[in-house]
């Protein structure tokens, strides 16, 4: 992969990284929940399926998913009705109070990290999307991806590392059932704003 190649991949996908969607706000609300370290497996996940993602694009589902575009389209709105449901259990959620709630089993964080990437329709986007173009079929597409894989990973939890120590800080320092109660209303409703709005934007670039 080019040096010029690999730059504009990273400038791409920090800015993914560091852009509040669906998977910033699963990390972040787990890190005013349970804590920041807890948060960092919701957010191994995500990286986890980015993984996946590389691995589907390289094997050429992206050009399937060019080739049956409404099927395309019905993934995603699939993708967003399930984030929807995680976003509404997150905005029904007991706030927290002076006592962080005990987390979960850390294999439960890992697996909705997991989940919420691979159904997240911002992700079809930018995987199915756009990586294709950072490939060159002329070179071998193992070390191209090896290369990816290492890049948005460092990217994406760079970007998740900040958004859950912010939010930790936060919840120390500003810690009420108030506060935390319109954090998570808000928070879900970013989240499946995020979400939706990806598939408004395929569906209306397609003109259907």
């Amino acid at each position: 992969m080019d040096l010029g190649v690999w730059l504009a991949l990273l400038t791409l996908f920090l800015a993914g990284g560091l852009t509040p969607g669906p998977a910033v706000m699963l990390v972040t609300t787990s890190s005013m929940r349970y804590g920041f370290w807890p948060a960092m497996m919701p957010a191994i996940g995500i990286c986890a399926a980015n993984l996946t993602w590389v691995a589907l694009v390289a094997s050429g589902a992206s050009a399937l998913a060019r080739g049956f575009p409404a099927g395309f389209l019905a993934l995603k709105i699939a993708g967003v009705g399930y984030i929807v449901w995680i976003a509404w259990r997150m905005a029904l959620a007991r706030p927290i109070d002076l006592a962080r709630i005990e987390p979960p089993p850390r294999a439960h964080l890992f697996g909705r990290g997991v989940g919420l990437q691979l159904a997240n329709p911002n992700a079809l986007v930018y995987f199915g999307g756009l990586l294709p173009a950072y490939l060159d079929l002329e070179r071998s597409l193992i070390a191209q991806c090896a290369i990816m894989m290492t890049t948005i990973t460092a990217t994406e939890l760079a970007g998740l590392v900040i958004y859950a120590a912010a939010a930790d800080w936060l919840a120390r320092r500003f810690v009420s059932t108030g506060f935390a109660l319109w954090f998570f209303r808000l928070a879900a409703t970013a989240m499946a704003g995020s979400a939706a709005f990806a598939v408004y934007t395929t569906w209306a670039s397609t003109g259907r």
